[in-house]
């Protein structure tokens, strides 16, 4: 039985087989499906629809929650799998399945940063991407981050804000509409909150866009300079394909440049 449960533990996490990167691509692709419809049901659309896009969530937040609990039931120490920012992100996607009073499933999309992994995997492999494998990394934290944050800030103020303020806030793109132009600080003013949830959720917006934005550009700035900063010369033992101009050896193995 421990062996059996070490390499459910080792599928669930790893992506250098194919049965592990079938289960973490189904799992991803469940969370992007998930996401959509969340996005979907905040437009009006057919009674029939809406039912089966129910049914279709309903039936996500069953196999999340079976995750969780196989996750749990592999972990060697629970007390830390607990506390794991993403079991604690894989917690918070399930608790709409037991308590229906606040839609959070918008918090699912942190758990993409998996996808991380798997980008880290097949560009060291260099058969699939052809971009660098740390550029890819550093523009995809950035992008997600951006992005989770922002779709994270929307859903938030749209379930503050569509029941006592539904003319204004009436889809998800209008509350992701107002997270932009808040954490950007531009400021438009078209679009404000009524509620002291909504107010405060606000001042959140303003805070992360003032600090973790530069933070952000900065990092990718600093990547581009670096990027151009190198030339296509592939290593012939490890085919690492770029390397700084004054580079002699690959930074990956150590193999001699021509």
């Amino acid at each position: 039985m421990r062996e059996f449960r070490s390499r459910v533990a080792f599928y669930l996490e790893d992506v250098t087989t194919s049965i592990g990167l079938t289960v973490n691509l189904v799992i991803l692709g469940l969370i992007l499906v998930s996401l959509g419809i969340y996005v979907a049901q905040t437009y009006p659309l057919p009674e029939t629809l809406q039912f089966w896009f129910r049914q279709l969530d309903l039936g996500i937040l069953t196999l999340f929650t079976l995750e969780y609990c196989i996750r749990f039931w592999c972990a060697e120490s629970k007390i830390k799998f607990i506390f794991n920012i993403f079991s604690i992100i894989d917690l918070l996607s399930i608790l709409p399945l037991f308590f229906g009073i606040f839609d959070i499933r918008y918090f699912r999309i942190f758990r993409w940063f998996r996808i991380l992994r798997i980008i880290r995997f097949f560009g060291s492999r260099g058969s699939i991407f052809q971009v660098k494998t740390a550029d890819q990394l550093v523009f995809t934290r950035i992008l997600l981050t951006l992005f989770s944050i922002i779709f994270v800030y929307a859903g938030l103020i749209y379930q503050i804000e569509h029941p006592v303020n539904p003319e204004v806030y009436r889809t998800f793109f209008d509350a992701f509409y107002f997270a932009v132009v808040t954490m950007t600080t531009v400021g438009f003013g078209d679009v404000i909150p009524l509620s002291d949830g909504g107010k405060f959720v606000t001042v959140l917006m303003i805070l992360t866009g003032v600090v973790l934005i530069p933070l952000q550009i900065s990092d990718l700035t600093k990547q581009l300079l670096r990027s151009n900063s190198r030339i296509e010369n592939p290593c012939p033992k490890c085919g690492l394909s770029s390397h700084d101009t004054d580079a002699n050896f690959c930074k990956n193995c150590g193999t001699k440049l021509t």
